[in-house]
């Protein structure tokens, strides 16, 4: 019986670099925006129910996300649309992860698992967390965004206190040794709750 710990946190945060020190714990990971891309990719299993709605977002046989954008920005309906196909092909590869991963701890990289309800599927959350200062400096540093860009996104997502608030663990991603500090800890708390039970 494997623990399915979801991971979330707020564009900038440093979830993707935490993920990966789950990994080298000896986590399984599964990635949410991976799994996007397996699915837009050439032969992926969205490119075809995407093609028969939206067939300008189809380009030399993968999804293009710069079209879907386009697409999405032109028709108030398309986003709805294209989430109705996207999220149960997501949700298929997630539970096929789920089924054939072989480590005692599966880790789900979802950066929005509280807002899509994710986390009710999870049996602990944790979180990233940085000041909101230290945030935006990372996403602007990374130059590939205004200003306005990283302001909307932060927007859309559930505001970081209640994310920290809702989560059974909270990584704070200041300098990379301390998050892989209580990432170890984290993976002992589990690994130790496990063998309890």
């Amino acid at each position: 019986m494997s623990f399915a710990l979801g991971l979330t946190g707020s564009i900038g945060m440093g979830k993707s670099t935490t993920a990966q020190m789950f990994v080298d714990e000896g986590c399984a990971l599964w990635d949410a925006d991976a799994a996007v891309h397996r699915l837009y990719s050439k032969d992926g299993a969205a490119v075809e129910p995407i093609r028969a709605d939206f067939p300008d977002a189809v380009v030399n046989g993968y999804v293009s996300r710069d079209a879907l954008k386009q697409i999405i920005a032109r028709d108030p309906t398309a986003l709805k649309r294209i989430e109705a196909i996207v999220h149960p092909l997501v949700a298929a590869d997630r539970a096929e992860f789920r089924e054939t991963a072989s480590t005692d701890i599966l880790v789900f990289d979802v950066p929005l698992l509280f807002e899509t309800g994710g986390d009710a599927a999870m049996d602990a959350v944790a979180c990233v967390s940085i000041p909101a200062d230290e945030q935006k400096r990372r996403v602007m540093e990374r130059g590939t965004m205004t200003e306005a860009q990283f302001e909307q996104i932060r927007a859309k997502q559930m505001p970081n206190d209640e994310k920290c608030a809702r989560s059974d663990f909270v990584i704070v991603t200041d300098t990379l040794d301390h998050a892989r500090t209580q990432v170890q800890d984290v993976v002992r708390q589990i690994r130790a709750r496990m063998a309890d039970a």
